[in-house]
């Protein structure tokens, strides 16, 4: 698939192109949500759940296409695409930068955050009666956005990151409201070794009374991980207890590197 994942498609008509219908524009995108819906549902989610629990983070290989990651990435430079723009060193966030998605969403971006939702939803709801939280998700993303939107938490958080030699980004936790759904996930758009060097995908776990643990996760173009937002039940010998957890990227030595960022949650 090619840049119809990012922009409306087209009919090609003798004379002057023309708008697509509406009707029309809106059958090719049921038809491209309903591939990405089956794709997305073709996943080892028992797996992905077994990785969560045990690492706080699952790696799922090949989720987007060489084609979609290059369409995704080309589509950096289309300011009408985006919200805002932040630059990392201003805030100390690191350096390099990033964009929020507006609404709507572009095609791609939005099938992805309406289809992986409700194969996160079970380990969420799971992990907050676990940490004695009261707090549970419903099925459906779009009953999700309704919550966070009555709370005036508006924008999209869906958002597109680029790094460049030496750039990094800072252990952090991706938090924008009182409504906060506790997993994420990251797609990298590049291939290491080709596009660029370094920047690797770092996931840190600060335990009780205990050093911290890191965790890397190698990623290839079109793959995707999982990971906690901020914290995460872990079983002990007296039940469970809870741990924190921060994400980042470690400096990029050579090349560019985008990555596509789904958060199911939007902010204020």
């Amino acid at each position: 698939m090619g840049t119809s994942q990012i922009q409306q498609p087209e009919i090609a008509v003798a004379g002057p192109r023309r708008p697509v219908p509406r009707a029309s524009v809106a059958a090719v995108q049921r038809r491209h949500d309903a591939d990405v819906a089956t794709r997305v549902d073709g996943i080892d989610w028992a797996a992905v759940a077994r990785d969560l629990d045990d690492y706080g983070c699952a790696a799922i290989p090949g989720l987007l296409s060489t084609e979609e990651c290059d369409a995704l990435a080309a589509g950096y430079g289309n300011d009408a695409l985006y919200r805002s723009r932040i630059e990392m060193r201003r805030h100390g966030f690191g350096q390099g930068e990033y964009k929020y998605f507006r609404y709507p969403l572009p095609g791609l971006v939005a099938a992805l955050r309406t289809a992986l939702y409700p194969h996160v939803v079970p380990v969420a709801n799971r992990w907050n009666a676990a940490m004695g939280s009261d707090i549970r998700y419903p099925a459906a993303h779009q009953d999700f956005i309704a919550r966070c939107h009555h709370a005036g938490q508006l924008r999209p958080t869906p958002l597109l990151l680029r790094y460049g030699p030496g750039d990094y980004n800072c252990l952090h936790q991706d938090l924008y409201g009182e409504h906060v759904f506790p997993l994420q996930v990251a797609i990298l758009l590049c291939e290491p070794g080709r596009d660029f060097t370094g920047g690797e995908f770092v996931l840190t776990e600060q335990r009780p009374r205990m050093q911290s643990r890191a965790e890397v996760v190698a990623l290839r173009q079109g793959d995707a991980v999982v990971f906690a937002v901020s914290q995460r039940p872990v079983q002990g010998s007296r039940g469970s207890y809870r741990v924190n957890l921060r994400h980042g990227v470690s400096r990029l030595h050579a090349g560019q590197r985008y990555t596509l960022g789904i958060i199911f949650h939007d902010a204020t």
